[in-house]
């Protein structure tokens, strides 16, 4: 789940504390603890991880979390289930660059090959994506 694509500054978040405790000091820990909701504040693109969000704690402190540290609420304060499901389009196209394999080629013309190079060529670039 893109945290962007769902949630805007402004809304509120139920911060996991499991999936967040060991980074956490203290302080931060009994204030998650009285009240685990906080309003999210700003975004903020992290080291490889994805996005970070800055929230607004119940006590006015502001602290920051992974996307996948947070579950946003609705209006009601309800969870909003994420979705993980991925696009069944590029699922296929992905599974069937899975079961591709190139065998290396000893001799100059299966080398020349243009067959045996597009194959050779899907599979080196398969590892990128």
């Amino acid at each position: 789940m893109l945290i962007l694509d769902k949630a805007k500054i402004g809304d509120y978040v139920q911060i996991n504390l499991e999936l967040s405790k060991d980074r956490l000091n203290k302080e931060i820990l009994d204030d998650i603890n009285v009240s685990s909701v906080a309003k999210i504040n700003n975004f903020r693109i992290t080291d490889g991880k994805g996005i970070g969000v800055i929230v607004q704690l119940s006590n006015g402190k502001e602290q920051w979390f992974f996307e996948d540290e947070i579950e946003l609420l609705d209006e009601n304060g309800n969870v909003i289930k994420k979705n993980y499901l991925k696009n069944e389009n590029s699922n296929l196209i992905f599974e069937v660059l899975k079961g591709l394999n190139y065998e290396n080629k000893n001799k100059v013309r299966e080398l020349l090959n243009p067959i045996n190079f597009s194959l050779w060529l899907v599979v080196s670039f398969r590892d990128i994506f």
